[in-house]
């Protein structure tokens, strides 16, 4: 059913066009006609075909691989737009790269995704809707306003219609432990924890693990899995432990790196994932399985646009 408002368009740019696709089948509405090209020395140049003048204009971008590629992108079709007369500019970004740089975490380090955030309300952006922020302060980043999507009721209805006896979520550090909560209340699971040290970036050890795991379906939840270094070290030591089998979750799949060879030789019996990333590599892992994130960025765009509360979009 077509979405009859006028004043709505969804525009796209290249880092991930079948979910663009997908969303704006879902909500009704044909993509916008623009064009992200490149001058030949790799200059960003963006082409709006149509006219945008007071219209609320949402632009789904994950700022995936290649990472400064698709940022670029991003903030010069919010520039676009902005010139164009949009009335309103609402970024979408299903997956917000930069996102791990959100601290000091050593002298002299960086806090990058405060300069992203910067760089995309400087450019005109006036709203930012994006999905499981590595970190939830990176919404006080922004003096504009964020809303912030969960994935976890994506996986979780997954998981519920697998019906596995004697679940426990495992959160594979101290820092996701709010996320495999989230996970825990909804399959009415028991939570465990994963005690281990990150000596460098891509690089961890486990210490221990906190919580009954023997015996029983376990179930690993992360926003990110970029190398897969964390998540295959988790499910061994699961699997160490007595875990009967090891699955698998996470929002973004990075997957960078060797992360599909470890995947495949790691004692994990599915990973699932969503589509806020598109799968590039050439031969993926069977044990990789996409659930579609579609349906409920487009409700959320639908809700915003008609000023509803996104909050239903997460209630069970």
């Amino acid at each position: 059913m077509a979405y009859l408002d006028p004043k709505l368009k969804i525009f796209t740019c290249n880092s991930n066009p079948k979910l663009a696709q997908e969303i704006s089948a879902y909500i009704g509405l044909p993509l916008g006609d623009a064009e992200a090209l490149q001058f030949s020395d790799g200059e960003i140049r963006i082409k709006l075909n149509e006219s945008v003048r007071g219209c609320d204009v949402y632009v789904i971008q994950s700022t995936c691989y290649p990472v400064n590629d698709n940022l670029m992108e991003l903030l010069v079709m919010v520039d676009a737009l902005k010139r164009a007369s949009a009335k309103s500019i609402n970024v979408v970004m299903p997956y917000y790269g930069y996102a791990r740089q959100d601290r000091k975490a050593r002298s002299r380090d960086p806090i990058t995704a405060k300069l992203v955030a910067k760089m995309i309300e400087t450019a005109g952006a006036n709203r930012v809707i994006s999905m499981d922020l590595h970190a939830t302060q990176i919404q006080g980043f922004f003096d504009i306003p964020v809303d912030h999507l969960l994935g976890v009721t994506i996986l979780g209805k997954y998981f519920r219609n697998k019906s596995f006896p004697n679940v426990t979520v495992v959160s594979p550090d101290h820092g996701g432990v709010v996320r495999a909560r989230r996970l825990a209340d909804y399959l009415s699971a028991p939570l465990a924890i994963i005690d281990k040290r990150r000596p460098e970036p891509n690089v961890s050890e486990v210490m221990n693990i906190i919580g009954d795991i023997k015996g029983r379906t376990a179930i690993l939840i992360d926003d990110i899995i970029d190398t897969a270094g964390t998540m295959v070290l988790a499910a061994n030591a699961l699997k160490e432990y007595g875990a009967e089998s090891v699955y698998a979750c996470s929002t973004h799949p990075v997957l960078s790196g060797p992360a599909m060879e470890r995947i495949d030789k790691s004692p994990l019996q599915e990973l699932v994932v969503t589509n806020t990333i598109p799968l590039l590599h050439p031969e993926p892992s069977s044990k990789v399985k996409v659930l579609s994130v579609a349906p409920t960025i487009g409700e959320a765009i639908i809700r915003i646009h008609e000023q509803l509360p996104i909050s239903k979009l997460f209630e069970d």
